[in-house]
């Protein structure tokens, strides 16, 4: 663990005792958290070399994507219940999609590199893939019969019988 020490000056205060940034609780601990940061980090790397007219274009929105990945995943951690939760996992599933299709038009435009093309949608798929088993873990758990005829049937309003003309 590590602490930082500042010294006591006003408040009488000696010792902060700051935890290091390890993956044992909270969000850090979601392997789709981790692998979600680490795809951001790639991406902020990756769009450094792409033009400057990119700025406000692929490079933010790549950005913005990738971030919200991991923020996503954060929020949804933090939600009480396992439908909110199950919310924001869908949402960070989602902007992985997002990640990927700017990704891909990055890659059309000529900004990235086949390797690096290929080295961010392997971590997209990774991520994606570990999102959406959060995600699913979250459902509530059913017994479903397969032979169940009202399984197969979408319902309908219950029919009103014409009346009979004498």
């Amino acid at each position: 663990e590590k602490k930082l020490l500042l010294p006591s000056k006003s408040r009488g205060c000696t010792f902060v005792h700051m935890q290091s940034l390890t993956y044992k609780s909270g969000f850090r601990a979601l392997r789709a958290w981790q692998e979600s940061h680490r795809l951001t980090v790639f991406v902020y790397q990756i769009t450094n070399h792409f033009p400057r007219e990119e700025r406000y274009g692929v490079i933010s929105q790549l950005r913005d994507a990738a971030s919200s990945v991991g923020a996503q995943l954060a929020e949804g951690s933090r939600m009480p219940t396992k439908p909110h939760k199950k919310l924001y996992y869908d949402r960070a599933y989602a902007s992985a999609a997002e990640v990927d299709n700017f990704l891909e038009l990055a890659h059309d435009l000529k900004y990235l590199t086949d390797k690096e093309y290929s080295a961010a949608l392997e971590m997209v798929n990774k991520v994606s893939y570990l999102i959406y088993r959060l995600s699913a873990s979250l459902k509530p758990l059913r017994s479903i019969k397969s032979t169940s005829p009202t399984l197969l049937t979408v319902p309908t309003r219950p029919t009103v019988p014409s009346p009979v003309l004498h």
